[in-house]
């Protein structure tokens, strides 16, 4: 009998266990110096507080690519990808081979195309960049993308006068008096531009909105946005910009309990994650089921109750 209740006691155990363990929930991000990586922790963090049913950790990754086919492939459950780039996965466009199995979360914050241009250029508008030394971004980025579709839209696409650098690596060329421009794709505030317009004379160069206008036409998962006032030394005025909203998405067989907790732990905590990085803060429930591909059910849940 004694040996009977200790194997009952210890099956209860294991039974009870189970039924409270935890969802883990793993999150795509970025490079620990990026935005993705800084908010992604912050939201592992406070789902793994706020849920007793969730325990979820951030995984440092190559950023939107990588996290897009590993959320497909269901290796994460959920990650961090600029909108242009999860668009492209759930179509299967180009640099993806075939259709992702991604369906989106919540639209967060706006990475934003940033335009800074020294003072000696005298470069007033985008149109204004086309005869300037100009860095677009690493080769291949999202941003180096964009920069040439605005760049085009303006009339300003000029080949021979366009560098592929990393933001830093640009930032560092203008001070040095080898480059004239800088074009980045980051949530604001980004520290490369806090420190060119901080120890150059470098000032941000704002976009056309007709130009813009046209161009989120062709592309309708970039968005009008602006560089607020007083956000980089120098700057007191809102610069008009266009934006390539982050997404957070899932993978279209995700657990439909799982992601509406995800989503609704989030979403009733804003205050919280908003303190982890100033462009968690610009989260907000009325964006957030604006994005470029379908919402997952469990987000839709969330939304419409």
């Amino acid at each position: 009998m004694k040996k009977g209740l200790i194997t009952l006691a210890a099956t209860l155990a294991l039974t009870v266990g189970c039924a409270h363990a935890a969802d883990r929930v793993s999150i795509g991000t970025g490079g620990t110096g990026g935005v993705f990586y800084a908010v992604g922790a912050g939201m592992a963090d406070m789902l793994t507080a706020f849920d007793n049913d969730i325990s979820a950790n951030a995984e440092v990754t190559g950023a939107s690519i990588e996290n897009v086919r590993r959320v497909s492939m269901g290796q994460m459950t959920i990650g961090f990808s600029s909108g242009s780039t999860l668009y492209a996965g759930y179509s299967g466009e180009d640099p993806f081979e075939e259709k992702q199995n991604v369906l989106a979360i919540a639209a967060l914050y706006p990475a934003i195309l940033q335009v800074a241009a020294t003072a000696a250029s005298k470069a007033q508008s985008m149109a204004d960049l086309k005869d300037l030394r100009i860095s677009v971004g690493p080769p291949g980025s999202n941003s180096s993308v964009l920069a040439e579709r605005m760049l085009k839209a303006h009339d300003a696409y000029n080949p021979d006068k366009i560098q592929y650098l990393s933001y830093g690596e640009a930032t560092n060329a203008i001070k040095n008096g080898n480059l004239d421009a800088s074009i980045i794709l980051a949530g604001v505030p980004a520290s490369a531009f806090i420190e060119l317009t901080t120890t150059t004379d470098s000032k941000l160069v704002p976009i056309n909105k007709e130009n813009g206008e046209k161009l989120i036409a062709e592309y309708p998962y970039y968005t009008m946005t602006h560089v607020p006032a007083a956000i980089y030394n120098g700057n007191d005025v809102d610069t008009i910009a266009i934006g390539d909203p982050v997404i957070l998405f899932t993978s279209k067989d995700a657990d439909e309990d799982v992601i509406y907790r995800i989503t609704q732990t989030i979403f009733d905590n804003l205050d919280t994650l908003g303190k982890v990085h100033p462009a968690a803060g610009l989260i907000t429930k009325e964006k957030a089921p604006k994005t470029p591909i379908p919402l997952h059910p469990g987000a839709t849940r969330y939304y419409s109750e």
